[in-house]
């Protein structure tokens, strides 16, 4: 069924559960490292496997981490909240239960505001944010897909297990109709930004840094009780999250029209071309026999404490954007487009780096972005600095380099060849500014273009430019092209004005 159709039917409710791996140096429940690329199964201890005997302690950051999350979502923060243990089977979590929160969370009742691409605010009530761990990662091998079916057998890294994961749960989100899927990435969006200015996690869902679980139903009219929900799992990027509630928008509706049943159950999501898969039916709360964990005190975070660490929260992501989009002079289109290019850190710091915003716009929207998009990462990703950039726009402003000579340098360091500085020496790309040399690269044009030198001299000025593309081909790009219109003009004898 088509979107449209789908939509002219149903009235879309989602719910959206965002896990955040937390940037800490040590697990959550022990002091095994979380440092990523280490050798499978060599940060694990007794704790984090689940070994009889083992006792846990809570990570101090990870609690804080978590009350900061919840004080930037707008949440009430518990005066008393405690662990409990999520009980099931799964051969990546080797205690065979989780620890996590469950009627009794950190942060709840909040909310977050996202802006979409049109400017429009929509409203997302966050019903929970609460602590938990992570699994470990399984690797099935010898199958076509890297999923268990059709693996021949599977490998346990347990270095993951127990990673400290915040995890965020809204409200059901209704009213967004048709918007459904641009509401859903816009939140994700906005909420990568919170915690990434927060400094609680890198939030890389490349990396699986942040993951989200994207649930879904339909309803006749929006006054109808929510219809059965399906639950995509683990979707990492901004477009796959929009792509997986649209896709479900149209499943679940066709399914509906048919005359069919809506199962609840887990999807796995596909990069590839968009859609969904079924996993397993979904378990409900009670089927995980919840119960307090008894190795665990409860935490109690004083109320005092609390206030310094709302006291100490950073300028929020759109507030912060506002700032700068009234301080660089740009509209909210063009603020948009920066944002989603993942540019809005790398050109504050180019800026305090020495160049000017409109330069460092330049540069990180132009050559930079194109370059990005060819790789398929965001220009944060690049192999360049920002200062290495605001390097290059100063030789732009100091007339050393021209707009083609600065794209061969970003083009050089990008390759790994050095500095800007050291790009420009090695490549010899320097404007030529010396005026003995352009002025006879000038003479030489207009005396092989004798013509176009008769057509500027009886007042066609624009022809100038011909005699300027033919000084730039003699110094290879290297001439600085104003001050060349400027030497023929005063040749022929004519003035612009």
């Amino acid at each position: 069924m088509s979107y449209e159709d789908a939509l002219a039917s149903f009235d879309p409710v989602m719910g959206l559960e965002v896990h955040v791996e937390l940037g800490t140096k040590t697990k959550m429940f022990c002091g095994c490292s979380t440092e990523l690329g280490a050798e499978p199964n060599s940060q694990t201890c007794p704790t984090c496997l689940g070994l009889p005997g083992s006792l846990p302690v809570v990570n101090a950051i990870g609690v804080e981490s978590a009350i900061k999350i919840g004080l930037a979502l707008n949440c009430e923060i518990a005066e008393w909240c405690r662990f409990a243990r999520k009980n099931y089977f799964y051969p990546d979590m080797p205690k065979n239960f989780q620890t996590s929160q469950y009627d009794e969370p950190i942060a709840f009742n909040g909310f977050l505001d996202v802006q979409l691409e049109d400017g429009e605010i929509f409203r997302v009530e966050i019903e929970r944010a609460h602590m938990e761990e992570d699994t470990g990662k399984s690797l099935h091998v010898g199958g076509a897909t890297g999923r268990i079916h059709g693996a021949s057998h599977s490998l346990l890294d347990y270095n993951r297990a127990g990673i400290p994961l915040i995890e965020i749960v809204t409200k059901p989100i209704e009213g967004a109709g048709e918007r459904a899927p641009e509401v859903a990435k816009a939140y994700v969006a906005e909420l990568r930004e919170v915690i990434k200015a927060l400094g609680v996690s890198e939030a890389r869902m490349d990396k699986g840094q942040m993951r989200c679980d994207v649930n879904l139903s339909l309803r006749p009219t929006p006054e109808s009780e929510f219809g059965t929900r399906s639950e995509t799992k683990n979707v990492n990027s901004l477009r796959s999250v929009e792509r997986a509630a649209r896709f479900e928008i149209q499943r679940h509706a066709a399914v509906l029209t048919s005359g069919g049943t809506i199962v609840q159950e887990t999807r796995h999501f596909h990069e590839e071309d968009g859609s969904t898969t079924a996993g397993r039916i979904k378990d409900n709360a009670e089927d995980y026999r919840y119960f307090p964990e008894p190795d665990l005190v409860p935490v109690a975070p004083a109320r005092d404490w609390v206030e310094e660490l709302r006291g100490g929260l950073p300028e929020m992501p759109r507030v912060r954007r506002n700032r700068l989009r009234e301080d660089w002079g740009v509209n909210e289109h063009d603020m948009q487009s920066i944002l989603n290019a993942g540019a809005v850190d790398s050109i504050v710091a180019t800026i305090e780096a020495g160049a000017d915003s409109t330069a460092a716009r330049k540069w990180w929207m132009g050559e930079l972005a194109r370059n990005a998009n060819e790789q398929g990462v965001v220009v944060d990703e690049l192999p360049i600095t920002p200062a290495q950039v605001a390097r290059v726009a100063a030789l732009v402003a100091a007339g050393e380099l021209n707009d083609k000579l600065a794209r061969q340098v970003l083009e050089g360091v990008l390759a790994g060849e050095g500095t800007p500085d050291e790009v420009v020496d090695k490549r010899g790309l320097k404007v030529v500014s010396d005026e003995g040399a352009l002025g006879a690269a000038v003479d030489e044009a207009i005396a092989g273009n004798a013509g176009i030198a008769d057509k500027i001299r009886g007042g066609k000025i624009a022809a100038v430019g011909a005699l300027v593309g033919a000084v730039m081909k003699t110094t290879r790009g290297q001439a600085d092209a104003a001050r060349v219109k400027e030497l023929i003009l005063e040749r022929l004898g004519v003035s612009e004005g």
